[in-house]
């Protein structure tokens, strides 16, 4: 099956990493289709992607941390797509430091956890069926590193909302070992910037894209964890072809 015949969903796929991610998938000539509750979003994410690729990018507002509107958005983004093939989960967000445990509220930490644990679970459940029992197809998490330690003082909730989502997908690999659809997660142990905003040690959003879109490419091995400590990890894994 070739790229022009897989059709990607990338939930996320307007943020940092998750942009970066469509506008490579795009560039290698995949059909993507991206879900968000944000239609400014949206607008920014088609302004962003290569002009030539927009008319192989559907956007469609909707929430996929919820059940019932979860489901409402896969009916649309099937009528419109038809088929998908492969999907990318790049959900939740990247910082959070709102101070020590003590201080925080119990709403803070749902907050922190539907965004990081629940909506990729919802989104999962939602979604999953759409390509569970192909073995072409596949199902990749973009999941951070923040869950294994505590980054800096103040950023404990980001810590335990990391970490759910890190066991999350421990227990996908462990539960369905047999599933024909290829599993896998990208774990990312450093930043990741814009081009604009970089810092030293950071992931350039566009080359983590093109990692990421490499790895869908290929279809990836079955239920592996790919772990990305720095920029020289992306060459060696992915463009040296060390799968």
């Amino acid at each position: 099956m070739s790229a022009s015949d897989r059709v990607v969903l990338a939930l996320g796929g307007a943020g940092t990493v998750g942009s970066g991610v469509v506008k490579a998938l795009l560039d290698k000539g995949f059909k993507v289709a991206v879900i968000s509750r944000d239609s400014s979003r949206l607008d920014r994410l088609r302004a962003f992607v290569s002009p030539n690729t927009k008319d192989n990018l559907t956007t469609i507002v909707g929430n996929v941390g919820s059940e019932e509107e979860a489901e409402q958005a896969k009916q649309a983004l099937l009528k419109k797509v038809g088929n998908v093939t492969d999907i990318i989960s790049s959900l939740g967000f990247s910082w959070w430091q709102g101070g020590p445990p003590h201080t925080q509220s119990l709403k803070d930490l749902h907050w922190v956890i539907d965004s990081l644990l629940f909506s990729t679970f919802v989104s999962w459940k939602t979604f999953f069926p759409l390509v569970r029992d192909n073995s072409d197809c596949t199902y990749t998490f973009i999941t951070g590193g923040a869950g294994d330690k505590l980054l800096m003082p103040g950023t404990g909730f980001l810590t335990v909302g990391a970490a759910s989502s890190l066991a999350f997908c421990q227990v996908l690999r462990e539960e369905y070992p047999e599933v024909p659809c290829r599993l896998s997660e990208v774990k990312i142990n450093t930043g990741v910037g814009t081009p604009d905003h970089m810092q030293p040690g950071y992931l350039n959003q566009l080359d983590l894209g093109e990692a990421v879109a490499t790895l869908v490419q290929r279809r990836n091995p079955r239920h592996s964890v790919f772990t990305i400590n720095c920029p020289t990890d992306l060459k060696t894994l992915f463009v040296e072809k060390n799968l």
